[in-house]
């Protein structure tokens, strides 16, 4: 296996909202901006030449947000790669405010989520934004009116799609009495399973799951381990093979690693030429749980 020929045609294909068709190894673009998510990046240069490889590795799932940098991510995605290629699938997020490194806090106001979905339209250079998702469900604001805001959006034609970020299925069938729910962007890897009944639901109902920190594997990636040793075996890298699970688990799963570096793209990609056998995946899933177990 060699990463310089991997593609991610070859992860599969999953088809958000019934028409947009997408290679299932997609990208996460909030590496690409400073630390804490703050600023710019350390290496500008190379994060725009990350972003330029994407299409040549058949990459064309990009999810993003307002709130990375914030709004770095978004330009950055627009200096590299405006105009955009066909068939690339941009998403990103709103509903996070930001006010320094590390600092998150949710804002769900209607008129708050209309203006970050025009300033998204702009940083992003496009008429029509893909797939937006509610980055976070305000609990100050009721639940309705912010599923009221965005059927707006799909219904003024500012956005085709949308979806959901840190949700249980209960959030998400009641966002359903709204719009219909594209995708879900939880948290999700080989040993946090914490959201497995919103991931069974989304795979019940066709909803692309979109796992956030898809490559974490704890102690389970330590020398020694089920990992390096699987690793091994298949000639890859531990983080290469919790990737691979993770793909492997579910026909809606939307993995979206994240880096700012060619290199480390590239070997994020090359994960897509690694079919596990059922008996690895079992192991791998049995071990995955055991992890989680001890940890809680």
């Amino acid at each position: 296996m060699t990463d310089t020929a991997s593609n991610a045609a070859s992860s599969g294909t999953f088809t958000i909202g019934g028409d947009l068709a997408v290679h299932r190894l997609g990208f996460g673009a909030m590496r690409i901006t400073g630390k804490g998510i703050w600023g710019p990046p350390t290496d500008h240069d190379e994060a725009i030449r990350t972003l330029k490889r994407l299409p040549e590795l058949g990459v064309n799932f990009i999810d993003t947000s307002d709130a990375y940098g914030p709004d770095v991510s978004e330009w950055l995605i627009k200096e590299a790669l405006h105009p955009y290629p066909k068939g690339l699938v941009i998403a990103t997020k709103g509903g996070l405010t930001r006010s320094g490194p590390d600092i998150w806090k949710p804002v769900g106001r209607p008129e708050y989520l209309l203006q970050q979905v025009h300033k998204s339209l702009r940083n992003l250079g496009v008429e029509q934004i893909d797939l937006w998702q509610l980055h976070r469900i305000d609990p100050k604001v009721p639940a309705d009116e912010q599923f009221e805001a965005v059927r707006s959006f799909i219904d003024q034609g500012l956005i085709r799609h949308a979806g959901l970020s840190e949700v249980s299925v209960d959030d998400i069938k009641a966002a359903s009495k709204f719009f219909n729910v594209a995708t879900v962007q939880n948290r999700y890897n080989l040993v946090d399973r914490t959201s497995e009944a919103v991931l069974d639901y989304c795979t019940a109902q066709n909803i692309g799951f979109i796992p956030w920190f898809p490559l974490a594997a704890g102690d389970l990636a330590k020398p020694g381990s089920i990992l390096d040793t699987m690793a091994g075996k298949y000639g890859a890298h531990p983080s290469q093979i919790a990737l691979a699970w993770v793909l492997k688990r579910s026909p809606v799963m939307l993995p979206i690693p994240g880096t700012s570096k060619v290199a480390h793209l590239e070997q994020n990609i090359a994960t897509a030429d690694i079919t596990l056998s059922e008996e690895d995946f079992a192991v791998l899933d049995a071990e995955g749980r055991k992890a989680l177990q001890a940890a809680s």
